[in-house]
């Protein structure tokens, strides 16, 4: 490991490490714009120059310099000192000064920057430039004349991304950046280019003008629009919650996330349930709670009560429902709302074992019937990284749209009973094989998947997308055969926990009680609707496809009359004449972690070792489609979204908006 001194400190660094990155070990601060921990090295924006010895007599780039045994590095001289504030003087010379009306006021690293470093007057007294805006679609709003030519942007689609929608036209004075004949971009993660621009060039669209950093509340959350749990962070202003923006978790999603987690949050003020409805005479009609657990209560369902759980649900209203279950006698609980019944009984074999920053480091992967990049678009960007590393992707499922190469087996599960000499060439060669079984293939080749794991000692993997998934069956919500033993155990009383996406014409005798927060299907199939909070307005526990358990807190109230889950069930069951052992959220979790102690504790939950493979197991069926349909309308928030509802318009079918926008 080399030894540098930085400003009269001697340390050691890592080999390969830059001399910026040795400088920040020093504890020194470096500006910067163009250079990003995650994206390549660009070297243009000049303004992290330090001073190095030995070596030419003036400042050097420190992000793009390697760090070598011996170097005296000072960062404090006054060369450094005029040769950053000059650096700063050519960044400014025609950079608009309209910072009062820019988005990217309180946040903007050129604003920060300017303030340490620059001089503090210009000297530049002629016109400057200005370029035509561009468009980039409905998330992301552009002010082109602010740009610097970081080219974060073009490196974050590039490398990260793996779709080359942004590049740069033109050189020096008249480089531009924008997208291919000026066309949306269109992958699910193009919005974080808004978060990696260091000035007002690339700002959020729909947040235009709607608030500014220091009026927010910012909560700590977890995304809930798929099963990779998020970390972000909801930032509200009084009853609203204004946007969504990623935190940084190496192992979860790195500082990414996808543009549905961090649009579909203005669907939460939008199609709100926030008063309890009965269905009279074929139409649903305005109730009081009173009204509404009365005419639950007059069915008098006994033990003849199911519980099917949505999509989008908490740890401790799953516990909450089957406690007040299991007080009336009955076992009828179910996750899998849209009929999968796949073997739940050894957790490891469901669980995304590898986890995702182990996935990287796979050589070769084979995915059944998962689409990835629709599913988990944050597991794709680290599958992307593995391929980048040297990993060979086979895909069984019909074709999408990769972001890096992989060779399409077709759509029968028939080839894992005889593998193609390609596929079985690489699983066998390599060091660190994986498997990824999605969803469409669980029913159908979830036994075979196993065994080829345990013959190539390959890391087996279930990818999940959704984000309640591994929670409830860590509660035990789910039956043998699926909603089949739910259909045939013909309950009286059907409590929807938020299932929206389930079929309710099976139950066209039974009670449907609708507990959610978005008049979507499942309240239109209802017979009660009790009001309940989104993922936004209550503390919860969710545990992602990897088996991570995180906690999510309270961000907003729930509009109305709406309420917490967990209280309308504990209303319920006294509703219902039971006791269900609980009178706080206190309570609720304490009595959730003593059954299920993994849940009491943020981290990664230990399922064991994966079950003995069967042998003889043999893949049957075809995989026609993908159980996603349409990327930005998965659930009843996204729907409620009308920037959900425009990207799906725009960037998945075509209808041209662009006339539309500002």
């Amino acid at each position: 490991m080399p030894k540098v001194i930085v400003d009269g400190q001697e340390l050691e660094v890592p080999d390969g490490a830059t001399v910026l990155q040795a400088c920040e070990l020093a504890g020194k601060e470096i500006p910067r714009f163009c250079y990003h921990e995650r994206l390549s090295i660009a070297g243009n924006c000049r303004m992290c120059l330090v001073e190095v010895k030995p070596g030419p007599p003036k400042p050097q780039a420190s992000c793009a310099l390697p760090a070598t045994d011996g170097q005296e590095i000072r960062t404090d001289t006054e060369m450094v000192k005029t040769a950053r504030e000059g650096v700063m003087e050519f960044l400014l010379i025609n950079h608009p000064l309209d910072c009062p009306i820019c988005d990217q006021g309180g946040e903007c690293d050129l604003q920060d920057q300017s303030m340490t470093y620059g001089r503090g007057a210009t000297r530049y007294h002629e016109n400057k430039r200005a370029v035509t805006e561009k468009y980039m679609g409905p998330l992301i709003k552009t002010v082109m004349t602010r740009c610097i030519h970081c080219t974060r942007c073009v490196r974050f689609s590039e490398e990260i991304a793996g779709v080359d929608e942004i590049g740069a036209l033109y050189r020096g004075e008249d480089m531009q950046i924008t997208t291919y004949l000026e066309q949306a971009a269109e992958h699910e993660l193009s919005a974080n280019v808004i978060d990696l621009c260091p000035v007002g060039a690339l700002t959020s669209r729909p947040y235009a003008f709607e608030a500014r950093p220091w009026e927010l509340k910012k909560t700590l959350s977890i995304d809930v629009s798929d099963a990779v749990g998020s970390n972000i962070r909801l930032d509200s202003k009084g009853r609203e919650v204004m946007r969504a923006l990623p935190r940084i978790n190496d192992d979860v999603n790195e500082e990414w996330i996808s543009d549905k987690a961090r649009y579909q949050v203005d669907g939460l003020m939008r199609r709100r349930l926030d008063k309890p409805y009965i269905r009279k005479g074929g139409k649903l009609q305005a109730a009081t709670w009173d009204e509404a657990f009365t005419a639950i209560a007059k069915v008098k369902p006994g033990k003849n009560i199911a519980a099917i759980a949505g999509d989008m649900l908490d740890c401790e209203t799953m516990f909450a429902a089957k406690a007040l279950l299991k007080a009336c006698g009955s076992t009828l609980v179910e996750g899998r709302q849209t009929g999968m019944d796949y073997d739940t009984s050894i957790l490891a074999a469901v669980n995304f074992n590898s986890t995702f920053a182990g996935i990287e480091n796979a050589d070769a992967i084979l995915i059944v019937g998962s689409h990835v990049r629709w599913e988990a678009p944050l597991v794709n960007v680290r599958i992307r990284k593995a391929v980048k590393r040297g990993a060979k992707v086979f895909v069984i499922g019909p074709w999408w749209d990769t972001t890096y190469p992989a060779e399409f087996l077709g759509e029968d599960l028939g080839v894992l009973n005889k593998l193609p000499k390609t596929l079985g060439d690489a699983l066998k060669n390599a060091e660190n094989p994986a498997l990824i079984v999605g969803g469409a293939a669980l029913k159908g080749a979830h036994g075979k998947a196993l065994a080829l794991a345990e013959k190539f000692g390959a890391a087996f993997n279930v990818l999940h997308f959704s984000a309640a998934r591994m929670g409830g069956l860590m509660l035990g919500f789910a039956q043998a055969g699926g909603m089949a033993d739910i259909v045939n155990g013909k309950p009286k009383v059907v409590l929807s926990l938020g299932a929206d996406e389930m079929d309710f014409e099976p139950f066209a005798d039974a009670l449907k009680v609708y507990v959610g927060h978005h008049g979507d299907k499942g309240a239109h199939a209802a017979d009660v609707i009790l009001p309940a909070a989104s993922y936004a307005e209550k503390d919860g526990t969710y545990v992602n496809t990897e088996g991570r358990v995180q906690f999510a807190e309270k961000a907003v109230f729930a509009p109305g009359d709406a309420r917490e889950d967990w209280t309308i069930l504990r209303a319920l069951a006294d509703a219902l004449g039971v006791a269900v052992g609980f009178d706080s959220f206190a309570e609720l979790q304490a009595a959730m972690i003593a059954e299920v102690p993994a849940l009491g504790e943020e981290g990664l939950a230990d399922y064991g070792a994966l079950p003995k493979a069967d042998a003889k197991a043999k893949a049957e069926g075809t995989i026609s489609a993908y159980p996603i349909k349409d990327f930005y309308l998965t659930n009843p928030i996204a729907r409620a979204s009308e920037v959900m509802q425009r990207c799906s318009a725009e960037l998945l079918h075509g209808e041209d908006l662009a006339e539309a926008a500002e």
